[in-house]
């Protein structure tokens, strides 16, 4: 067999397992890394509200998908839009950018992109919160019993359910604030702010005073130093402890009086949406404002689309490349 003759059937071959992965599997590639994802209201190490961008750039890699999400207000949608040819992409968004305009002058300012990232966090939320209300709805009467939540969440092994003793009394505690009308179900709207409590202000109460009982152990309603970091110190080294005593410092003592009180607790509890879309506007901004005149054309965001939404063709132009690669060296 001549040389050229087995490049095209090496190519042939690659091509046939790149289609399956490209048109096929390459939407389930997407999939799985939007679903790994935890849900915003998981707590970090030492108890503090999981940012809904913990998972923008990890381990030094960005991850797009929270671009995505941010963007489309829906895992669900931006899977979809995953699966979409760039020219139906493209065209979807461009009916997004009309609406989020705010000013109808074909530009997005950095305000009118903050807000629709802002509305985006609140539909993500809704979304988690909707799909977790359907799987523990076990009678499917569209609302939620205590008793179908530890079925969901426990399930019922004593053991299980003794092990878990302390988390099930802070769970019951955050089911009862967030049954506004006390009648034992948690509808939709009440179900969202037992879900994701760090996003409902009228939750913020009982997160204070669930913090307090973790941590003040002298009872003088503040947290100090060494009650924030408690049991964890047993664990850890003293360069640890010296990171840990720079952010409470200069990160959540934000009075400097050295204990946090209760406007400082929420603060350290409770991410701030508000900063994490800015945060987000300036990223989308240093990605696609190619003339620098802060502010997005809609040409710009298209000619940038990847960075806003998803599409077939992402990973299909790696893929491409890859193979490019890989025939040169034959």
């Amino acid at each position: 067999m001549g040389t050229r003759q087995m490049r095209v059937e090496i190519l042939l071959f690659i091509f046939t397992i790149l289609g399956s992965i490209s048109f096929g599997n390459a939407a389930s590639a997407h999939i799985h890394s939007h679903q790994h994802k935890q849900s915003s209201n998981e707590r970090t190490e030492d108890g503090a509200f999981s940012p809904r961008d913990m998972d923008h750039y990890a381990g030094g890699e960005h991850h797009q998908e929270f671009d995505h999400e941010a963007i489309l207000g829906s895992v669900k949608e931006a899977e979809e839009f995953d699966k979409l040819p760039t020219k139906e992409s493209k065209r979807r968004l461009a009916i997004l950018l009309t609406k989020m305009d705010l000013n109808s002058d074909k530009f997005i300012e950095r305000n009118e992109l903050k807000a629709w990232i802002l509305r985006s966090f609140s539909m993500l939320s809704a979304e988690e919160s909707q799909d977790r209300l359907e799987d523990a709805d076990t009678d499917e009467d569209g609302k939620v019993s205590w008793n179908e939540i530890i079925q969901d969440t426990y399930g019922t092994d004593p053991e299980d359910l003794a092990v878990d003793d302390k988390l099930i009394t802070d769970d019951k505690q955050t089911f009862q604030a967030a049954d506004i009308n006390k009648d034992g179900y948690l509808d939709t709207e009440e179900f969202k702010a037992y879900t994701h409590p760090e996003e409902t202000p009228r939750m913020f109460p009982l997160l204070l005073k669930q913090a307090l009982d973790d941590k003040d152990t002298n009872k003088d309603g503040s947290i100090s130093f060494q009650e924030f970091i408690g049991n964890r110190a047993k664990a850890e080294d003293k360069e640890w402890l010296l990171i840990e005593k720079e952010k409470f410092d200069y990160e959540h003592d934000k009075n400097g009086d050295g204990r946090l009180d209760s406007d400082e607790i929420l603060s350290w509890l409770v991410p701030s949406n508000e900063e994490i879309a800015s945060d987000e506007v300036d990223h989308l901004f240093a990605a696609s404002d190619d003339d620098h005149d802060n502010r997005l054309s809609f040409d710009e965001i298209l000619d940038h689309h990847d960075a806003f939404v998803g599409s077939e063709a992402t990973d299909y132009g790696d893929h491409l490349q890859d193979i490019e690669r890989f025939t040169d060296e034959l």
